[in-house]
């Protein structure tokens, strides 16, 4: 194991375009489960029922029945020692961004700057009747779904649904970062659904070095992984940072 600390910190210390893929196993630690795994969201909302769009369009008050269970989670979420070890590497010049497929925000509570979100964020609210848009903290997100201050129309929290469309701004930026990178660190995510999983292969194909860090080994490990650190985040990042030191 120590060998392979020493190998993924040579990579970042040699890098000059590193970036990072998060999934939800990073935020786990913060209390925020994945939705798809025993004791998740899933098993009390039907996904199919309540996550994707038409669903929302049809009856928008049911479907804050989920978010409002979202939100209970992710607000009492604090960002771990995971969230911080990226901001660290941002701050010391070596992570040049990260594209996450989490909602929550922690990333940037951590005090990273430059975070690609590709399936939105809860913390603010659109309209899709007018387009407005809103911070979630300009609302009491208690029971009642809010609305739109100048259409009155309910407000839906700009994260991605089923069968809505990955932000197009996302995907470019995401792209471009995939293919300038010399280095990828993969952290909590098995990077199986298409398109956020194209990221590493995408940046591999052009010759960087990829990172896993996981809790156990991925489809990615075998096929394109260099170095693999098996392991809670919120423990094997920092441990990473020391071997940099």
């Amino acid at each position: 194991m120590n060998e392979n600390y020493e190998k993924a910190a040579e990579i970042i210390v040699n890098s000059k375009q590193m970036i990072a893929l998060t999934g939800a196993g990073i935020s786990v630690e913060s209390g925020i489960p994945d939705f798809r795994s025993p004791g998740g969201l899933w098993e009390k909302f039907d996904p199919i029922e309540f996550a994707h769009i038409d669903s929302f369009r049809k009856n928008p008050k049911k479907i804050w029945k989920l978010f409002f269970s979202m939100l209970d989670i992710i607000n009492k979420a604090k960002f771990n020692p995971a969230h911080a070890a990226l901001a660290k590497l941002e701050e010391m010049g070596k992570l040049k961004a990260i594209i996450t497929q989490n909602i929550d925000n922690l990333h940037q509570e951590a005090g990273s700057s430059r975070v690609v979100e590709y399936h939105g964020n809860m913390s603010r609210l659109e309209c899709l009747n007018c387009n407005s848009s809103y911070k979630g903290d300009e609302f009491t997100l208690k029971g009642t779904p809010p609305e739109c201050k100048k259409c009155g129309k309910i407000l839906k929290p700009s994260a991605i649904f089923f069968g809505e469309m990955i932000p197009q701004d996302a995907l470019i930026e995401s792209q471009e970062l995939a293919e300038s990178a010399d280095a990828v660190i993969v952290v909590g995510t098995s990077a199986v659904v298409y398109p956020a999983s194209s990221i590493p292969h995408t940046a591999k194909k052009r010759g960087a070095k990829i990172i896993e860090m996981n809790i156990e080994k991925t489809g990615l490990t075998t096929l394109i992984t260099d170095v693999f650190i098996e392991g809670k985040a919120g423990k094997t990042l920092p441990e990473l940072l020391k071997y940099m030191n």
